[in-house]
């Protein structure tokens, strides 16, 4: 092939897209202008030779002449400089564009060739992409919902700045990181499986999870994970995931709820059976006390002799016929049809009433019963046979665990008085093993019990009855050794 002449250097160059100018490396005198430059800036190549940067350049103080040979001049020392530049055409219009001016050593002289493109366009369109993606980035971090894509072993290869937000740590640190860690014990393997059933094509996988940054208190997550591929910039698995603490816990407390309904129904049929006994067993131990009194008067009548012994039976049967009676009164007089209304009572009283009771569970476990109710009336609006649940509860709880304990150790104290807020208040006090083994410290959540056949439902229903009566029960540990369950109800008005 025959080498190029000169005429078609000059075609090619007169071809470009790029503009061209030549500056004298010296003087910065325009010497040529291609094609593309004269039309980009309207000027002919004679016109262009004697402007100056005032007459082609935009009017700003950082395209100046002293800036503009600055730029030139770093091309002459160094072969190359690059920068932006705004032009002004013969019309006036402004024309910001990428240059680059380099020396080129011709054998006549030494010159700076500068090549530039119109870049408006582009700065256009990478003000929209910036001001896009800064719109996306505010509302990633505002959304409530986080966002992560995860590898197929778990680990996080992208995390919203959301998702941090409600993990309580950064992106760098939720990014990279294996989001197992986040997870709870029970979430582990949901995520594990949800990963394993969200390949390429597969339909999403909504679970729940329990998630906090590490030593932090979980919370609930609904999550939806699936598959996505984005070209080859981000593929894995995609989990949203956002917070549903507090639906779990209305969830919970309906669930708590349906149980309070059942126990309350079972509480009447049992009020409801033990009336009926209570009234039919009345009538025989009535007739037996008759039967009894007549024998001992006619023993009386005789003489007791050597009928003595037969009379000490019958004494003693008689003070156990007593004893049955004073049991059922008192059942009749606590088990009572449940009302819905509330009513003025003492809560003094309340605990008398409970006390028969109590008494009775404390001599069969040879527990000490330590008594000590306030002088004044402690005036509450309640549902008298609920609050007397609560008592017997608390009561009973303390009685079963200390008889787990030595005889000379069992001891139980229950005391009512006012709190510093003003609230009519009993406290349970016992000396057994405490709150250790207590499961994250979550005593009324229906999972607590030291007694080996029991469910723990009887804290938490004692929490729903206290808390429905606008009051507050607490557990806390006892010095030395022990536990202090006390409950309060807010004290009831009791002039006209």
């Amino acid at each position: 092939m025959d080498d190029l002449e000169l005429a078609d250097y000059r075609e090619l160059v007169q071809a470009l897209k790029y503009c061209v100018l030549l500056h004298d490396a010296r003087t910065y005198e325009i010497l040529w202008a291609n094609k593309a430059a004269c039309e980009l800036l309207e000027w002919t190549v004679d016109e262009l030779k004697p402007l100056k940067a005032p007459d082609m350049s935009k009017n700003a103080q950082q395209y100046s002449r002293e800036l503009g040979h600055r730029w030139l001049r770093r091309a002459v020392d160094h072969g190359v400089s690059a920068t932006e530049w705004c032009y002004r055409s013969k019309s006036g219009e402004e024309i910001l564009t990428e240059a680059i001016a380099i020396r080129v050593e011709l054998p006549s002289r030494p010159i700076v060739m500068v090549q530039f493109r119109d870049i408006a366009e582009e700065k256009a369109t990478q003000r929209d992409l910036f001001r896009t993606e800064g719109r996306l980035r505010a509302f990633l971090r505002n959304l409530a919902e986080g966002i992560v894509v995860l590898d197929d072993d778990g680990v996080v290869v992208f995390a919203s700045e959301s998702a941090a937000k409600l993990l309580d740590v950064d992106v760098a640190t939720l990014t990279g990181s294996d989001f197992a860690w986040f997870c709870g014990p029970e979430s582990r393997a949901v995520l594990s499986e949800s990963i394993e059933k969200t390949s390429k094509g597969a339909p999403p996988q909504d679970s729940r999870y329990r998630l906090a940054a590490p030593g932090a208190e979980h919370r609930w997550y609904a999550g939806t994970c699936q598959y996505i591929e984005i070209e080859s910039d981000l593929r894995g698995h995609l989990l949203l995931f956002h917070d549903i603490s507090d639906r779990v816990r209305a969830e919970e407390e309906h669930r708590r709820d349906t149980q309070y309904v059942n126990h309350l129904a079972r509480y009447n049929a049992m009020g409801d059976m033990a009336m009926a006994i209570a009234h039919e067993v009345s009538q025989p131990l009535a007739a037996a006390y008759n039967f009894v009194e007549g024998a001992r008067s006619r023993l009386g009548d005789s003489g007791f002799g050597e009928n003595e012994q037969v009379a000490w039976g019958l004494e003693n049967a008689k003070r156990q016929i007593e004893r049955s009676s004073q049991i059922l009164k008192s059942l009749r007089q606590y088990v009572v049809r449940l009302e819905q209304s509330e009513q003025l009572i003492d809560l003094n009283a309340i605990v008398r009433d409970c006390l028969y009771f109590i008494d009775l569970r404390a001599q069969q476990h040879s527990v000490a019963l330590a008594l000590d109710l306030t002088a004044e009336p402690l005036p509450v609006r309640c549902e008298k046979v609920l609050i007397g649940q609560v008592v017997m509860n608390l009561a009973f709880n303390a009685i079963d665990e200390m008889a787990r304990w030595p005889v000379e150790q069992r001891r139980v104290e229950l005391a009512t008085g006012r709190h510093s807020d003003g609230h009519a208040e009993l406290v349970v006090r016992d000396y057994g093993q405490g709150l250790s083994a207590v499961p994250g410290g979550k005593v009324f959540d229906g999972v607590f019990t030291s007694k080996e056949n029991g469910n723990g439902i009887g804290l938490a229903l004692s929490h729903r009855i206290v808390t429905r009566h606008r009051g507050r029960i607490e557990a806390a540990e006892n010095t030395p050794r022990g536990a202090v369950f006390s409950f309060a109800l807010p004290s009831a008005p009791t002039g006209p």
